[in-house]
């Protein structure tokens, strides 16, 4: 006998517990009873764990309203003839009239930096929080006199921020559709709080969300707040620093603009102090312009055959070589078979050598 008590294994498994679809009841009936006690068992730890996650993204969500704040103060009138400012940026930035670091294009969303620019994004050599650098001095255009009067003077007027806290204004351009991903401003680059106007259309921004690409598809929100044209918003504490906020595609149905204003930290970190990038650019050879053509795009060119350039060279030998080809094509043939004849009779003649 075995130390688990049974001779034969039989006798072990017709002891052991059924499996749960085929257990039976004293009238033959299938345990339906403990099947429910079980499914609802389990339904009530999902309720507690939902109950749960639940409680926590409200305790999130509670984090970050108590250090949101917002205001509407530009009235439409003021919102149309700054959104008239933005356009000028824009055509400005379209004629080539701002320096190379200023304007940052991306689909369905163009980023204007003023005062002071940064790397971020895939402009990173290496990627994470951390690596974003501040461009060297006079690399991105000044903020716009407009920009000062307009809505800086307006918000310090109001008490919003103090005088002379701004020194970095970027526009974000967006088109329908647009978006940006869940971030953080960076915590060595900006000071607090984060200042942002927004413009021409009402929209939202979204707390704790998670961007997956091929195709966009964003998580659920922890926290919505909804933005209007005109409003003023301020975060600061756990909203701009313990998680991160983002635009969600869905959230911009018409052309939307956002003045973000901030302030750069003494100590950040600049390309010409620690960076790769060094002041001293290595000399590179100019690269190479395609060449570009008038034709119109044929939609069913690349379904056709493509000619090789072999097939072009073909082409190009004169007629006379293929009428003299075609003339000695016989006479070849016949000399192409005298060669393989002589050939395979002194193979055969070597092998028959071989065997001997």
């Amino acid at each position: 006998m075995s130390t688990s008590g049974f001779s034969d294994l039989r006798d072990k498994l017709r002891s052991m517990p059924p499996h749960r679809e085929e257990r039976r009841t004293s009238n033959g009936s299938s345990g339906e009873v403990g099947r429910k006690r079980r499914r609802r068992e389990s339904d009530d730890d999902e309720c507690d764990h939902s109950d749960d996650s639940g409680e926590l993204r409200e305790q999130e969500a509670d984090r970050v309203r108590s250090s949101v704040q917002q205001k509407s103060i530009f009235t439409p009138e003021e919102c149309a003839r700054i959104e008239e400012k933005i356009d000028q940026v824009v055509a400005k930035a379209e004629a080539g009239l701002y320096r190379e670091h200023t304007v940052d294009r991306a689909p369905l969303r163009n980023k204007y930096f003023f005062g002071e620019g940064y790397t971020y994004g895939a402009q990173l050599e290496k990627r994470g929080p951390g690596q974003e650098r501040l461009y060297r001095k006079g690399q991105v255009d000044e903020i716009p006199s407009w920009v000062h009067e307009l809505v800086i003077q307006r918000l310090v007027s109001d008490g919003i921020i103090p005088e002379g806290f701004v020194n970095s204004a970027v526009i974000n351009d967006y088109q329908p559709g647009g978006c940006i991903v869940s971030h953080v401003d960076p915590l060595h680059i900006f000071a607090r709080p984060i200042v942002s106007v927004s413009f021409f259309s009402d929209s939202a921004l979204c707390f704790g969300c998670r961007f997956q690409f091929k195709p966009i598809r964003v998580s659920e929100p922890v926290f919505v707040l909804p933005v209007r044209r005109g409003s003023v918003t301020v975060l600061s504490g756990y909203a701009a620093d313990d998680i991160t906020h983002c635009i969600r595609p869905q959230d911009i149905k018409e052309r939307r603009a956002v003045i973000i204003l901030r302030k750069t930290r003494p100590d950040a970190p600049r390309l010409d102090s620690d960076s790769p990038l060094r002041s001293a650019p290595v000399e590179r050879a100019p690269p190479l312009k395609a060449k570009r053509s008038h034709r119109k795009a044929d939609p069913d060119a690349a379904h056709r055959p493509r000619v090789l350039e072999m097939d072009k060279e073909e082409n190009r030998r004169p007629s006379s070589f293929g009428q003299r080809r075609h003339s000695s094509s016989s006479d070849d043939y016949r000399k192409r078979e005298a060669d393989y004849d002589k050939h395979r009779e002194s193979s055969s003649r070597k092998v028959k050598m071989r065997r001997h």
